[in-house]
């Protein structure tokens, strides 16, 4: 299936409300999806025949700053048997320091691997996974403060009294 087709597929599913924006301009084109819907797209790209996209290649997370106010979560899906790709991406608002992190259901449930990613995105993003089976930091000591690749990131002083800066 071409990149309109996937488009169209997922709109005759779900709902022209599903698909908040498209990207065509890119190198590799993508779609902004519904943040409440990203589990239920990626489940139905996974099982659908037409689809298969039996594989999350990356899960990754971009900090737009505090002057845009969002976040993105980009999910780059390929199909084995129809060796195809496919990005999707879910925009989420950017909390302010002291405001609870931002959320998206989590896609551990489609994909296994997705685990491992999403827990990468939590530790240095922030980004909490709504029905992670176990949201934990991966990479940095679990007494570790702040997400160290936010663009607001202070870094420690000091961290168990091995000076950090």
């Amino acid at each position: 299936m071409t990149f309109f087709e996937l488009r169209d597929l997922l709109i005759s599913h779900f709902g022209a409300d599903v698909l908040l924006q498209e990207n065509t301009q890119n190198p590799q084109p993508y779609l902004t999806i519904a943040a409440a819907r990203i589990t239920d797209v990626c489940r139905f790209l996974r099982n659908d025949s037409r689809s298969l996209f039996d594989r999350l290649a990356c899960l990754t997370a971009i900090d737009n700053g505090p002057e845009a106010g969002t976040m993105e979560i980009i999910y780059n899906l390929h199909s084995i048997p129809y060796e195809q790709t496919l990005m999707l991406k879910v925009v989420v608002p950017r909390n302010a320091p002291g405001e609870p992190m931002p959320t998206v259901p989590s896609v551990s449930s489609v994909w296994r691997t997705a685990d491992w990613h999403e827990r990468e995105a939590f530790d240095l993003m922030g980004i909490r996974f709504e029905g992670h089976p176990d949201l934990r930091r991966i990479l940095l000591p679990a007494d570790w403060e702040g997400h160290p690749l936010r663009r607001d990131y202070q870094e420690q002083e000091r961290y168990h009294g091995i000076v950090v800066r």
